[in-house]
């Protein structure tokens, strides 16, 4: 599980992100990557839209992406500030390929700063 402040938690922040980072596309997820200057804890948001599925697909959905995601936190350097957008077809990824594209969309957003 993340901790509270390894989470993005404000729409400003999560608007902050999406429009002036890193986009890096993937089959299931869109990873959108920024770097905040100041040196603060890795920062992660996630954004399932109804287009997914129902409710109970969503809330899947998004809680792969975060652990995910927490397995990856050792790995992205401080003060990076990353969302990930899912996209339908992350409903059929399986663990290791939902994995391996969140690990390659941080090591390409990281690149391309």
């Amino acid at each position: 599980m993340l901790a509270h402040a390894n989470r993005i938690t404000s729409g400003s922040d999560y608007k902050a992100v999406v429009r002036r980072g890193v986009r890096v596309v993937g089959p299931h997820t869109v990873a959108y990557l920024r770097r905040n200057p100041d040196p603060t804890p890795v920062r992660f948001g996630f954004i399932v839209a109804k287009n997914v599925g129902g409710a109970v697909v969503r809330n899947r959905v998004r809680r792969r992406m975060k652990a995910a995601s927490f397995d990856l936190l050792p790995g992205v350097p401080a003060g990076t500030e990353v969302v990930f957008r899912a996209l339908p077809q992350a409903v059929d990824a399986s663990w290791p390929d939902l994995l391996a594209e969140l690990s390659n969309a941080l090591t390409k957003g990281q690149r391309a700063r």
